[in-house]
Formats: structure tokens, sequence, C-alpha cells
């Protein structure tokens, strides 16, 4: 008995079936009935005499065309036969979709780029690095093109200071090839730029087929000057821009590619004027606080002068009141003795004799106190006066330093030519050294 199937079991195994005998293929065929939904998928049917065959365009594969599909198109669809089982219907699941006619064009496309890239034209040890900031940039490009109002636009509000030379060409025609790679043959042969844009807007691609010729893809490769291109939009690829030493996905951002930005080096600029600026003032300040330090530690002869100056009239003062001190002592002896002779009613005569002979011996034991006071600090004096620099120079002494303002105190330090300066009581003078005697 044959075994009974449901329907969703039948529509699974047609569907297995369709998909393992038909692969991915390209068909040729109308557009009709085309539709684009709002989740930005697209159904639409290909036919032609004959027949016709339902077909989907997903959303992320129809996002890819550079081109509007419309009913009435000849298209050429890649795609793989399939069943879709909720309703049994027969259908193509198509995974990319050119204008028909378009197969040779994409064909001579990649045999080019295939041999183009065994010669090693695409390879990167072959390109060259952009200058960082061009003086003066080359456009070939058309005259009338809106890509050449983008660049000359972007290159004013980047860097206003770039020089532009335009070399016109034209970009879509049949002697456009030709005519291109003779505008870059010229820009070599001026040598007047820094760097050149190849650029031009988008378009289908028999439009940008000028810059899959392979006169124009040679003309780039032995170009003296580095060659950016813009070509088309973000999803266009051409010869050119392999062969280039960079691409750029439109001609604004080519130009970008090729320039500075201005206001971010002005703020650049800026920074680093203004860390510059602070470090100096850092550098000032920690110098200024270096100075003051010295200046507390430095101490002139003078001050110290001065200061034993101060100390010598201390002394004196208390000298002077330790004598007189002395004296009250003794006068205040004198008179308790005085005063216990007259309690004690003595020999008044020989006592006043005694008192006189004691008063001449004390006012001699005075007088010479006073004296070795005086003499003492006579001689304190004089110590202080020869520990005096100046002291010592006006009496015919001279400090003698080298060349490095070091003091010479043995002649081991010198030898015959060197010069040396001498401090004498006023002024110094320059010498130089005749010969030396060792001590």
């Amino acid at each position: 008995m044959v075994p009974v199937i449901s329907v969703s079991e039948l529509n699974a195994r047609a569907r297995a079936l369709i998909e393992a005998g038909l692969p991915l293929a390209w068909i040729g065929g109308e557009i009709s009935n085309f539709t684009r939904a709002a989740s930005g998928h697209c159904y639409f049917s290909l036919k032609d005499e004959r027949a016709q065959v339902r077909c989907v365009l997903f959303r992320n594969r129809a996002q890819l065309l550079d081109w509007q599909p419309a009913n009435g198109a000849l298209v050429e669809v890649r795609a793989v036969a399939t069943l879709y089982e909720a309703r049994g219907d027969f259908q193509l699941n198509v995974e990319f979709m050119r204008r028909a006619g378009l197969g040779a064009l994409f064909e001579a496309f990649e045999r080019l780029k295939r041999n183009l890239e065994a010669e090693g034209l695409f390879a990167l040890e072959r390109k060259r690095p952009l200058p960082p900031f061009p003086r003066t940039v080359g456009v070939v490009t058309s005259t009338r093109a809106a890509a050449l109002r983008d660049v000359l636009t972007t290159l004013r509000r980047r860097m206003s200071s770039i020089r532009v030379i335009v070399y016109p060409t034209p970009v879509q025609g049949e002697d456009a090839a030709r005519q291109i790679a003779a505008a870059l043959a010229v820009a070599g042969r001026r040598a007047e730029v820094d760097v050149l844009v190849l650029c031009r807007g988008g378009g289908s691609i028999e439009d940008l087929w000028s810059f899959n010729d392979e006169a124009v893809a040679r003309a780039i490769a032995t170009s003296p000057i580095p060659v950016v291109t813009g070509i088309g939009h973000e999803t266009d690829f051409t010869i050119a821009d392999f062969v280039a030493d960079a691409r750029a996905p439109t001609p604004t951002a080519a130009a970008e590619l090729v320039s500075p930005d201005g206001a971010a080096l002005l703020r650049r600029v800026n920074a680093v004027a203004s860390a510059l600026v602070r470090g100096s003032q850092r550098g000032l300040e920690r110098r200024m606080l270096d100075l003051d330090g010295l200046a507390r530690r430095l101490r002139h002869p003078g001050e110290r002068l001065a200061q034993q100056r101060e100390r010598l009239e201390q002394l004196r003062i208390r000298l002077r009141r330790e004598g007189l001190r002395g004296l009250e002592e003794r006068r205040r002896q004198v008179q308790e003795l005085a005063s216990r002779a007259r309690r004690s009613q003595p020999d008044m005569g020989r006592l006043d004799e005694r008192v006189r002979v004691s008063a001449l011996r004390l006012a001699r034991a005075m007088h010479a106190r006073a004296a070795d006071w005086r003499a003492s600090i006579v001689q304190r004096s004089a110590a202080l006066g020869h520990l005096n620099p100046q002291a010592v120079l006006e009496r015919g002494y001279s400090i003698v330093r080298d060349a490095k303002g070091s003091v010479v105190r043995d002649t081991g330090a010198l030898v015959p030519g060197d010069p040396v300066v001498l401090t004498l009581a006023r002024g110094e003078a320059d010498a130089r050294i005749e010969g030396v005697r060792k001590p």
C-alpha cells in the first residue's frame, strides 16, 4: 500500500529536489508586476515571450543595487530555483540583478583585473604614501562635473591654503579613457602638484566604464605623482581604484584624504603653544624659587662684621656693668669696715693708716683690673680686625683666583701660562702665571 504524505511534506520534498537539480544560475528576462514591500523586499515576475517565473529579491541584496528596477526592464539575475512551501509556488531567490547586456562588461572587467593583478599593479608594496601636508593638489576630472565642485569645496573647507590645479578631461564617452590617461600623463610631466585626485560622480557601470580601461590603469601605475581615486559611490569599484595609491569611496572623501584638517591642526598648534607657555612659566617660577633660596643662604661679609661688632658692644657693656658692680661691692665693704671700726673704737690713727693703705691698694687694684680689661678689649678688637678680609688686603696681601673663580691655595693647582685674577684692597687685576715654585 502506498503511504499517504501531507502537503507540507510533499512541498518540502519538491523544494529539495528543485534546489538539488537546479544550481545557482544566470537567467535573463523582462521584469513585470514589480512591487517593493514596506519591509524592503522586492517581488516581481521574470518573463520572456513564452513563459514567466516568480522572483523575490530580499532587502539586504536590493540595497546593493545602484539602479532602480522597473517594469519592462530587461535584466539578468543570478538566482537559485526553489519552492515557496507555504503556497507551493515555484520561484527564484535572486542574489544579484544587473541590466541585460552587462555580462560581457563584467567578463571584460574580471579578465583585465586578473591580468593587471598578475603583473603586480595591485600590489601593496608599490603603493606610495600620500604627502601629509601637500601644497598643491591636482584634480583630473571634467570641469562640468559636480565632483569637481565637491572636491574644491572640501579642500577650501579643510585647508584653504592648498593650491588646486585642474587637469580637465571628459570622464564619460567613447574617447574618455584615452583623454583621462593623457591628462594623467600631462600632470606627471609638469610635476607641479604633490598629489593627484582622479574623480567623478556616481553612475551606472557603463558611465564608469572609462575607469576600467587598461590605458587609464597603466597611466595611474606609471604616474610619478601619487594618485587617489574617488569614483562613483561607496559600492562602486573600478580598475583605477585597484591600481591607485589610495581609494576613496566618493570625490568628497578623496579630497578629505589628500588634505589635512586645518581646524584640527590649529587646535593642535594652540594646545602645543599653551603647553609651552605653561612649561616656561613653571620653569621660570621654579628658578625664581631656587634664586630666593640661594639668596637666603648667601650672607655678605659686611653682615658678619656687623654681627661681630654687635657682639663686641654687648661684651663691652657687660664688662663695664661688672666693673661698676665690683666697685660698688668694694665701696660697700669699705663702708661696712668703717662702721665696724667706729663701733669698736679702735686706734683711729692706726686704722686710718690701714684704711688709707687699703684704699691705695684698692685703687691700684681697680686701676690694674681696669687696665687688664682694657687690654683684653683692645686685644679682642685687634683680633677681630685681623679677621677682617679687607684689613688683610690693606696690609698688602691679595687673593688669587683661577679662571673658574676658585681661590688658589696651592701652587700645585697652577701651571705656567694660567690666567688668574688678583683681588687687592681696592680693585682687581688680571695676571698670568710665569712660573711656579713648589713649597
